[in-house]
């Protein structure tokens, strides 16, 4: 097998396919788009090959027939007819003002205008860009292509500041009303970002598109796939435990086929190591903020329920944390359920890089203790693994000990009990294993189990109630019954007091069921 290049951070088809990097031919979707529809909106998280789809876009409708050969749309594609293709990217840098906005917006109609021959533009943008649309149409003899890449990301990089980004977002919305209104003019257009900005805001204006982002048949529009896996990049699988591969990087789901994040595997394969690389190059402050400061429930990470109107609302001073996880990637969509004839999306992580990564970032948080992370999650990892019960209990009493009084006193938080939850399962999920929460069964819900090797631990935890209250909610509940199989299982009844902001008992029992 012939090993190419890997097309780590390449965003251009061109660069791809003289250069013979690995290429996932993603053209058998882009005709299928032409074919079906016009107008288009597609949400992705960053890193998942948006702007690479929208090249490949770009040269096909540019009629650039030797970039495509041996490709799905290689035969079957009209090269003869050329579209003028307008493309418009906020992916560089970072808009700090408005006159900023409003610069990068004019220098990009300039760009494209001085490319297509079309000119001179109006100092107005909407003005501008009606003239671009329908001088380039007059020029070329043929309706144009306009396709935006990261068209929310001004709105993204200003979310923290409200006043700022809602400007941001209204003179956008100005330039992207433009769409509307020159529909007959325009052959193709596609919008793609990291956010869906409700309707009532930004979408106001973009109402007519056709928004594919939870379309099963264009789940993996992005992203590769186990078949991708298999019949492109199979010389670099070699050494690699597919499995493990499996567990970190892929999961990625939008109501179809599931996808790896390609940003992971490309340096996965250059580095032959297993590290969250997508995680590392950016995860925003504010999306920490956000949980944080809502004392969202950190176990509801890995299993929670959403319909399509929550994980769609996401506006300036109105963001759902859902949302906000789902459409920034933390979160994807494990399953559904219909119920009263309602949709509900069933939301978890992807994978193991994401859960264990952002749990350290909570659990950092949570102890006021980032630096202290590291060593953290890797005495807890070898406690579990041996089953040192006694080990296990002084871990979190000192880790709560660890813990500053005025860390309580600022945050408010001493009597909040999913808090203590909070850490609990943050600091099990950094560690790489998956702590399942609120674990059902025919006896009622468990706190928390989680394996780690042979070992088993189901975890109840209780605030400001009796000592041995709750293991003996485990014992007397049954709820060890449904891991029947298993052996050992340890069964774990933990107390803590919201007064002294530590464990009061650590009661432990260990039982072998198969015995």
């Amino acid at each position: 097998m012939v090993r190419k290049k890997l097309p780590i951070g390449i965003q251009t088809l061109r660069e791809i396919r003289e250069d013979n990097c690995y290429y996932v031919d993603k053209t058998g979707y882009a005709q299928r788009l032409v074919a079906e529809g016009k107008p288009y909106f597609l949400s992705r998280p960053r890193r998942f090959g948006k702007s690479l789809f929208l090249d490949t876009l770009a040269q096909m409708f540019a009629g650039n027939k030797a970039l495509f050969e041996g490709l799905a749309c290689y035969e079957t594609w009209d090269w003869d007819t050329v579209y003028p293709v307008v493309r418009l990217s906020f992916a560089d840098g970072i808009i700090t003002d408005l006159p900023m906005l409003e610069r990068r917006i004019h220098r990009l109609l300039s760009d494209n205008a001085t490319r297509l021959g079309v000119g001179p533009l109006d100092e107005d943008v909407v003005d501008a860009f009606i003239t671009l649309i329908r001088t380039a149409e007059a020029v070329h003899g043929q309706r144009v292509v306009v396709l935006v890449d990261e068209y929310d990301k001004p709105i993204i990089d200003n979310i923290t500041n409200p006043d700022l980004a809602t400007k941001i977002r209204d003179s956008l919305r100005n330039l992207y009303s433009v769409l509307k209104g020159q529909d007959a003019h325009l052959k193709f257009v596609m919008l793609t970002g990291v956010s869906k900005f409700t309707k009532v805001s930004l979408f106001s204006e973009l109402n007519h598109l056709n928004d594919i982002t939870l379309d099963t048949s264009y789940s993996a529009i992005c992203g590769y796939t186990e078949a991708d896996l298999d019949e492109v990049f199979a010389p670099e699988l070699d050494g690699l435990d597919r499995d493990q591969v499996r567990e970190w990087y892929n999961g990625y789901g939008w109501t179809g086929q599931s996808v790896y994040n390609p940003y992971d595997l490309l340096l996965l394969f250059a580095k032959r190591t297993f590290e969250p690389y997508w995680f590392e190059t950016s995860t925003p402050r504010f999306l920490v903020d956000t949980l944080t400061s809502r004392r969202f429930f950190v176990p509801n990470l890995a299993r929670s329920y959403a319909s399509s109107t929550l994980i769609s609302k996401f506006d300036v001073g109105d963001l759902s944390v859902e949302a906000l996880l789902f459409q920034t990637g933390y979160l994807t969509i494990t399953g559904t359920e219909l119920v009263g004839g309602e949709t509900f999306y069933i939301l978890g992580y992807p994978n193991r890089e994401v859960r264990s990564a952002l749990n350290c970032v909570l659990l950092g948080w949570l102890s006021n203790n980032p630096a202290g992370v590291d060593d953290h999650r890797r005495r807890l990892r070898g406690i579990l693994e041996t089953g040192d019960l006694p080990a296990l209990g002084e871990f979190f009493t000192s880790l709560f000990a660890a813990i500053p009084y005025n860390w309580y006193v600022k945050n408010d938080i001493a009597e909040y009990e999913g808090f203590y939850s909070s850490v609990f399962y943050a600091a099990l999920a950094a560690t790489g294993l998956e702590p399942i929460p609120e674990d059902s069964s025919n006896h009622g819900r468990l706190d928390l189990a989680v394996r780690a090797g042979a070992h088993l631990y189901l975890l109840e935890l209780k605030v400001d109630q009796p000592p041995g209250s709750a293991l003996d909610q485990i014992k007397t509940r049954g709820y060890a019954d449904k891991y029947a199989g298993h052996t050992p299982i340890h069964l774990v009844g933990v107390e803590i007091s919201s007064k002294t902001r530590n464990l009061v008992a650590f009661d432990t029992e260990t039982i072998h069921p198969n015995d």
